[in-house]
């Protein structure tokens, strides 16, 4: 026995007179700015450690030339 459309229907129409069309629509629009800012964080999230990677690997890449530098000065 699984639910039918009947008994979805009448949940509906329960759940739209418990609360009324306008609430229903305000909590949809909180849920969907939740979700946004969601979403929105966890790109911040990523692009913070995209940077980090970067700032890591710029400052091997400087560490490698500076010692690069100091062995030509060092043969001359």
């Amino acid at each position: 026995m699984g639910i039918s459309f009947w008994q979805i229907l009448v949940v509906l129409v329960l759940v739209l007179l418990l609360f009324g069309r306008g609430r229903i629509s305000h909590m949809m629009g909180d849920l969907a700015k939740g979700i946004k800012s969601f979403k929105r964080g966890m790109n911040e999230k990523e692009d913070t450690e995209k940077n980090v990677t970067k700032t890591i690997d710029a400052s091997n890449e400087e560490q490698s030339e500076s010692v690069t530098k100091e062995k030509e000065s060092a043969s001359s």
